[in-house]
């Protein structure tokens, strides 16, 4: 897994934290110091280190495993919200968002990112977003239960929008059987397109798989035990693909349909 380039951390100092007269944000000796075993759970001595504090922060940063790398981001953002009073005009909710994505990518790994979904309900978008704000912040697993929301949403949206009726109680394997069966975008064509019937009814016993994970190993309620990391990871990556699979389908129809 690499770690952090030099322009990733520059970034994370002179766009997000922001640097005035030669200070990092609102940083001093002191709170430097403090930041990381309070914000990272690090131990990590900034004293160890010659220069300024912005000068200290880029070598441990840079120098820093990957691992550690995503727990000082974490902190970062934690200790530097966007909305703070002092932010620089360069500290947005995007910015913050791409850092967050640093932070999925150190700590898990290469990842299926969360689907663009322009023309979905507030709901599957706001559940997408906290999905991603959690895995960059308290880790995959917290976010299990916030991905399958907005998968089932999603698939709500999605009968709904053609006039497929469906229970409000539906399952998430319930809904995608119905919307593979009734909607006329979601229909295999091209080569092979028998070999990708299987692979959709695959993911139906994934999606099955979904709804016990949700409810009896995620956030979602009190639970004695929680997926691993990895395994939530999976969880996440399946939900993604999926609703990744289904908007493409449905851009190709609609650019078809579109064209003279």
């Amino acid at each position: 897994m690499s770690g952090l380039t030099r322009r990733d951390v520059m970034v994370v100092v002179n766009r997000y934290i922001g640097v005035s007269g030669g200070y990092l944000g609102d940083f001093s000796y002191r709170t430097h110091a403090e930041f990381y075993p309070e914000y990272c759970d690090l131990d990590i001595d900034p004293y160890e280190r010659d220069g300024t504090t912005r000068e200290r922060f880029i070598e441990i940063l840079l120098t820093a495993p990957p691992d550690q790398q995503a727990k000082i981001l974490r902190g970062v953002v934690e200790r530097f919200p966007v909305a703070a009073a002092d932010a620089p005009p360069t500290r947005t909710a995007e910015l913050r968002a791409t850092i967050e994505q640093m932070v999925a990518r150190l700590a898990g790994g290469p990842h299926v990112p969360a689907p663009r979904l322009p023309d979905q309900a507030e709901a599957v978008r706001r559940a997408l977003a906290d999905a991603e704000h959690l895995i960059a912040t308290s880790g995959a697993t917290s976010a299990v239960d916030r991905v399958h929301t907005a998968l089932h949403a999603y698939l709500h949206g999605l009968c709904a929008d053609a006039g497929i009726s469906v229970d409000d109680t539906a399952s998430l394997t319930s809904l995608f059987k119905t919307a593979r069966k009734g909607h006329p975008a979601l229909q295999p064509e091209g080569p092979r397109s028998g070999d990708i019937d299987k692979i959709l009814r695959a993911f139906s016993a994934v999606l099955d798989a979904l709804n016990p994970l949700r409810n009896q190993a995620s956030m979602a309620h009190p639970q004695a035990e929680l997926l691993p990391v990895p395994e939530a990871m999976l969880v996440v990556h399946a939900s993604r693909t999926v609703m990744h699979y289904l908007t493409a389908r449905l851009d190709s129809v609609a650019r078809q349909e579109a064209t003279p």
